[in-house]
């Protein structure tokens, strides 16, 4: 594995929601708390700005994403800008936006709503699939960490504040979740801080640690493997992407930083030794 380096200097307050498109080759990621889409192309930035919180993104083809914001999921052409809705989300709560979420092995989406001023309990985690947007947990602080077996056995997720990584058993016709979650990783003894995950080839989940400032990797039954330190101290998500899916990349966070290092709130990338999962497409 080599060591990091910085994919993208620009510093957002809040990096989320890395996404590898697998038809373009591209990497894009949101900037949550300046209402930003951001992408890196034919070697330059590039930006899409928005009127209200966007922070996760599913792939539908290759010039359009799923984009989840405060107040609904919508269609977004890369090409022309432009945002056809395609359902709701919770937008008659003014208290909550949107934050973790990913597509799921059927074609669904996933995606986690918090209160803005981190209000206890405030959020939830929904699925949006076939048309029907349902609400899947409820009373969740902070949602994260949402990604899938690659054998679409289960779905992951946490509630940060409980240092909890959650496994959720689904469906295997509809991928609905089937049965309680369980849990698999418990960080309450270490003091860790879970926040965006993506689940590899062999099956094993790299979280990142909010305020650690490293990604970890855990096997298949929730235990410590490794760990990738990066110069920033609040990493956000990781994702896979790069030609042979072996390119970790990873957001990270400069907000309520006053005294910021250089590399806080920049998006890195990092060569591993094992293929991550192509990016599910979601089918609208």
């Amino acid at each position: 594995m080599s060591a990091p380096r910085v994919f993208s200097r620009t510093r957002c307050i809040l990096g989320e929601g890395p996404l590898w498109h697998p038809e373009r080759g591209q990497l894009f990621w949101f900037d949550i708390l300046n209402r930003q889409l951001r992408t890196v192309e034919d070697g330059e930035e590039r930006h899409w700005q928005f009127d209200r919180y966007v922070s996760a993104a599913g792939w539908l083809d290759r010039d359009s994403l799923l984009v989840a914001s405060e107040v609904d999921l919508f269609r977004f052409d890369l090409m022309t800008g432009a945002q056809d809705r395609v359902v709701e989300l919770e937008a008659d709560n003014p208290v909550t936006r949107s934050n973790d979420g990913r597509a799921d092995p059927w074609g669904g989406f996933w995606i986690g709503t918090m209160g803005k001023a981190l209000e206890l309990g405030a959020g939830a985690i929904y699925r949006y699939w076939k048309g029907e947007l349902r609400r899947l947990v409820g009373d969740i602080t902070i949602p994260n960490a949402i990604c899938f077996a690659p054998d679409a056995s289960c779905a992951y997720y946490t509630d940060t504040p409980t240092r909890q990584i959650l496994r959720q058993p689904l469906d295997p016709e509809t991928g609905w979740p089937e049965g309680a979650a369980e849990l698999f990783i418990d960080l309450r003894e270490v003091e860790l801080n879970p926040d965006g995950a993506v689940v590899d080839a062999a099956g094993c989940l790299w979280n990142a640690q909010w305020g650690a400032s490293r990604v970890a990797r855990y096997d298949t039954t929730g235990a410590f493997l490794s760990a990738v330190d990066f110069p920033a101290s609040q990493m956000s998500c990781p994702a896979f992407g790069g030609t042979e899916a072996k390119t970790l990349f990873a957001t990270s966070a400069s907000e309520g930083l006053g005294d910021a290092a250089p590399g806080d709130g920049c998006t890195f990338a990092v060569e591993t030794d094992v293929p991550g999962q192509a990016e599910y497409r979601v089918l609208l």
